[in-house]
């Protein structure tokens, strides 16, 4: 996919100063680039920007397996408040002085009076998280930290803090709601995490390709053998096809096309296999490096198998899809 001049500036600006790795980091994100609230208004807070600029600084994050509350507190986050009329909190979230942990649970959480009973598995930042949001079907709403009980989770890629959020009968804010807000979370949520895992994958091909044209084996760099070339080949491929169904995925849902839900769910399984895929042939073509500590490879091929089941496994998505696209 070929980026304009201005996601072009955008990107540079982010890889610039995640390679100069500064401390503390989010805070210069915001303060400098403002992707805390790319794609919330300016009257609240924000940038005024879209998703497809939040898919930018999403993927310069992937590139280098960056922690950080993007995912879950610049996007998920500020895109729930939007989309259930509640601006109120945006404006701390969109200057980084606050994050936001979203659980998507389902109608059967709210249990009467505005308190909420339910267990929320994979919440991202929920341990450091100053505002903890709920959304239930077609509501959104706010909790108090204390009200609820957070579970560490052992963790296959410790790049990404995941936690398990339980609620028994908590009570708890209404901020609003829309019709269709959990789905559509949930797209919004699997779109924005392709831009991460395109990322992860441009930047685990680059490693790839890099060191074959540099190790020499048998007298000759190891890039130079037709069978590397092939598989090298193959794994470009799936790096720019699955680039191609994140940003299609992207621009659906931020122009609220019809088809954003298929196209989600295409973008879900398509970049988790490929990531899977190439970060593979990293390690393979590695050698014994690949399975040192030393070496990044164990970092993207534990991003890549954690990302996978994020907002749901690529089988269940493959299930939303044979309901759309196959004949009945």
């Amino acid at each position: 996919m070929e980026l304009s001049d201005e996601h072009r500036a955008l990107r540079d600006a982010a890889r610039g100063l995640l390679a100069a790795r500064p401390d503390p980091l989010w805070p210069r994100l915001c303060k400098e680039i403002g992707v805390a609230g790319l794609a919330v208004p300016e009257q609240h807070g924000g940038a005024g920007a879209t998703l497809l600029e939040s898919q930018v600084v999403l993927a310069e994050l992937g590139r280098q397996l960056t922690p950080s509350p993007m995912l879950g507190s610049a996007v998920l986050a500020t895109q729930a408040l939007l989309r259930a009329g509640a601006t109120d909190l945006l404006p701390s979230l969109c200057a980084g002085e606050r994050v936001a942990a979203l659980l998507l649970l389902g109608d059967h959480a709210v249990s009467g009076g505005g308190r909420l009973t339910g267990e929320a598995r994979q919440v991202l930042d929920a341990e450091t998280a100053d505002v903890l949001l709920v959304a239930t079907g077609d509501a959104l709403w706010e909790v108090a930290a204390a009200d609820v009980t957070v579970q560490h989770c052992d963790l296959l890629d410790p790049t990404r803090p995941l936690a398990v959020v339980r609620l028994d009968d908590a009570p708890a804010r209404r901020l609003g709601g829309d019709a269709g807000l959990l789905p559509w979370l949930r797209d919004l949520g699997c779109v924005a995490l392709s831009a991460e895992q395109i990322g992860a994958a441009a930047r685990a091909f680059e490693l790839t390709h890099d060191f074959v044209r540099q190790r020499v084996q048998f007298g000759r760099t190891i890039g130079s053998f037709q069978v590397i070339q092939h598989r090298l080949a193959e794994a470009y491929l799936r790096l720019e096809t699955a680039t191609t169904a994140s940003w299609t995925a992207a621009e659906a849902l931020a122009t609220g096309s019809p088809e954003a839900p298929t196209l989600a769910a295409m973008a879900k399984v398509h970049c988790s296999e490929a990531l899977q895929a190439i970060v593979a042939e990293m390690i393979q073509m590695h050698g014994g490096i690949a399975i040192t500590w030393e070496h990044d490879a164990h970092r993207y091929l534990r991003r890549a198998y954690a990302d996978a089941q994020l907002f749901g496994a690529p089988s269940v998505h493959l299930d939303r899809l044979s309901g759309t696209l196959l004949p009945t």
